[in-house]
């Protein structure tokens, strides 16, 4: 393409405004990420795994501004015990964060990485450019070529207690790239914690690498910024009889993007990836976009995932289970359901099985309703107020996702969070 043309291609455009870190034991793979946009481009509406969704702000040269609303209520995960790592406007906070020494666990900042050789050589970025087929995700390649902070963690024992990455926002402007890598060796376990306000716009990347009898466990809350834009990628890679779970809390924002890449690459490995989301007006536009891999014998994947929606809110589900030839005695499980409070919200869903292997176990199943007007007549009928009743029936829809999250004390808060906004959202 000449230089001209190419200076008027929107991803020319966006990376104008970019600074990309040069050096290190990363620059190599930033260098193939940036060849791999102007390869691809960004996406567009056009783009098959786009068309529910309007990718344009996520992919104009700035961000739109976004006032500064952020509820005043006790952040989620407040009265836990845990190593909090703290972001402000998209940079690490070392004042606010805690001490990042905690046993079984080697913690560094992605800026501060700069040696030659570095265990994160061979993550960074390796996640990512296999979860770009056999569907492209030019997002996640721009953010491994020009994320410029993050968190890099080697995790080597079962760690006593969660890390937590926290996000705060002073800015109505600020646009900002995070990205994490986090490597399990044989037998650690880890829960990582994510919640807070990371800016008006944010690209996220987390990378996990699951090895043989490892454990990673992830909570994050999304929304307390009403009015932000987020895409976020979280690409894994599961090794024998393995474990990776992901739940995710999603509240308010306007367009919220969240794809999931899984592969489970080891024998008898178990992933899980779940989602309750509760939106609430017309400016709302939720997608969780997921692709799991089967590559091994007898392993298990669950999708999970309720949506709650009103006032003409969106929500969007895209899901496939891929099972690839010899990966037999595969039990694939997926359901998306949304639940919509009145006639102007909308569900849009996509479920999907490719399957190559003949000893298999897949479903899926995607489903739309409204209030059981069954159920809240007994529950009227025995004095419960109409709010109540249809509260308390919108928090049995949505237990099913939660109750994916291992954690019985996690578990009680998001469900506590979950019980506040439909209060607070009064009928």
């Amino acid at each position: 393409m000449a230089e001209a043309a190419l200076k008027q291609t929107p991803v020319a455009a966006m990376i104008a405004t970019l600074d990309q870190p040069s050096g290190g034991w990363s620059d190599a793979a930033r260098k193939d990420a940036l060849a791999r946009v102007q390869s691809m481009g960004l996406p567009q509406r056009r783009d098959e795994y786009w068309k529910y969704t309007r990718p344009d702000t996520l992919i104009q040269p700035e961000a739109l501004p976004a006032a500064l609303r952020v509820s005043d209520e006790v952040a989620l995960f407040d009265h836990i015990d845990r190593l909090k790592i703290v972001f402000v406007d998209g940079v690490f906070d070392a004042d606010a964060s805690d001490d990042l020494t905690l046993e079984g666990i080697n913690i560094e900042r992605l800026a501060d990485a700069s040696a030659d050789i570095h265990w994160a050589r061979d993550l960074y970025g390796t996640l990512e450019t296999r979860g770009q087929s056999p569907v492209a995700r030019p997002l996640a390649a721009l953010n491994t070529a020009f994320a410029p902070d993050g968190i890099l963690i080697h995790v080597t024992a079962k760690v006593s207690k969660p890390v937590n990455f926290i996000y705060r926002r002073t800015s109505e402007t600020a646009d900002a790239m995070l990205h994490h890598c986090i490597k399990l060796e044989e037998g650690a376990e880890l829960t990582l914690l994510e919640n807070g306000p990371v800016a008006a716009r944010f690209n996220g990347v987390l990378e996990v690498e699951v090895a043989d009898n490892a454990a990673f466990h992830h909570v994050r809350a999304q929304g307390r910024d009403h009015e932000q834009r987020a895409a976020t990628h979280i690409f894994t890679r599961l090794g024998t009889e393995s474990t990776f779970k992901s739940f995710t809390l999603t509240a308010n924002g306007v367009m919220t993007r969240n794809d999931c890449v899984i592969e489970l690459t080891g024998d008898d490995a178990n992933a899980t990836v779940a989602g309750a989301c509760v939106g609430d007006g017309s400016d709302f536009h939720h997608d969780d976009t997921v692709f799991v891999t089967h590559d091994a014998v007898n392993c298990e994947s669950r999708q999970v995932f309720k949506k709650v929606l009103r006032n003409g809110a969106t929500g969007v589900f895209q899901g496939k289970i891929l099972v690839k030839a010899g990966a037999q005695k595969t039990d694939g499980y997926q359901i998306s359901q949304s639940l919509l409070l009145d006639e102007d919200s909308q569900f849009l869903a996509k479920p999907e099985l490719e399957i190559y292997a003949d000893d298999v176990a897949c479903s899926h199943g995607s489903t739309s309703g409204a209030i059981d007007e069954d159920a809240l007549f007994y529950l009227r009928s025995r004095g419960v107020p109409h709010g109540a009743a249809t509260d308390l029936l919108t928090l049995a829809f949505l237990a099913e996702a939660v109750t994916e999250v291992e954690d019985e004390t996690l578990r009680e808060e998001i469900t506590g969070r979950l019980a506040d906004w439909l209060e607070r959202h009064a009928h």
